[in-house]
């Protein structure tokens, strides 16, 4: 297997910065910490959450658009319940 690119890695690194217990980000957002476009964002983020990376935990009503739009976060933070462990907080200090 060939090893992952750099705008999935970025799209990764953003996710998990910007994850919170109460909040995940969204695809736009993620979009604007990794400096990636948002089609590479919108094709990436689906193979990510595909490939079991990426877990979409909930929507969120936002103002730049109509219909609510997915929360995401990195496979390593959500828990068995569908809650937040503490590995998120662990990542965040250390990365």
């Amino acid at each position: 297997m060939r090893p992952a690119g750099e705008v999935r890695q970025a799209l990764l690194n953003a996710c998990t910065q910007l994850a919170t217990p109460d909040r995940g980000p969204t695809l736009r957002e993620m979009a604007a910490v990794a400096c990636v476009g948002m089609q590479a964002a919108r094709r990436t983020v689906e193979n990510m959450s595909r490939a079991g990376q990426l877990h979409r935990v909930r929507d969120r009503k936002v103002e730049y658009r109509n219909r609510p739009v997915a929360e995401y976060v990195p496979a390593a933070m959500q828990g068995d319940d569908d809650g937040f462990v503490d590995l998120a907080q662990v990542l965040r200090v250390w990365g």
